[in-house]
């Protein structure tokens, strides 16, 4: 996780036309309840790095960290349940979308799934979303320690086989433990560059 010993919390913003440009950033997105800050603490080995919160949707602006050389990681309200009024959920939705859309320096987006639970309808609609607008993207199924060793091959497929994908394409980790995290970050620091 040497690679990542710069990062630092730069900003959080609600609407991306305040965001500024950098070189490049990778995002991280998924449910309200997958772990993404679990995940980005992980992949930057901090603890306190992102706040994380044992309640769901806590995260609600656009979150950035920096990795040094203008190097982004940036931590993206969830989609589908959050706690609070269903018109904040149109504003994460138009939040999320408007950043997606607007990021020309954006190079990867890591859509994390819950390993446990499986890809459900929102993850697949988020990832058809993305296909559909050419963005590039990888699937990383996290909390995979919480499936049982007899479960895995089959949970693994499910996944896989709800988002289209092959097998082999989807990351398998989990923040908690520590599994699959070095290989994860090692692949989000070659698409950043950073040394």
């Amino acid at each position: 996780m040497s690679r990542f010993r710069d990062a630092s919390y730069l900003k959080s913003v609600y609407n991306p036309t305040e965001l500024g440009e950098s070189v490049a950033e990778v995002a991280f997105v998924g449910r309200s309840n997958v772990g993404k800050s679990t995940v980005l603490n992980a992949v930057c080995g901090r603890k306190e790095l992102a706040k994380t919160s044992q309640t769901s949707g806590r995260t609600r602006t656009i979150n950035v960290f920096h990795l040094g050389r203008n190097k982004w990681l940036v931590d993206l309200p969830g989609y589908g349940f959050a706690a609070g009024p269903k018109d904040d959920m149109r504003k994460f939705k138009m939040m999320l979308e408007g950043y997606l859309l607007s990021r020309p320096t954006l190079r990867l987006v890591v859509m994390l799934v819950d390993g446990n639970v499986g890809a459900t309808n929102l993850d697949a609609g988020m990832a058809i979303w993305l296909q559909r607008r050419d963005i590039p993207y990888m699937v990383v199924a996290n909390k995979c320690d919480k499936i049982s060793a007899s479960k895995q091959n089959d949970s693994r497929r499910g996944v896989a086989n709800r988002l289209g994908m092959d097998i082999e394409e989807v990351r398998w980790i989990s923040a908690e433990k520590g599994t699959g995290v070095s290989a994860l970050a090692n692949e989000i620091a070659d698409i950043l560059e950073l040394t």
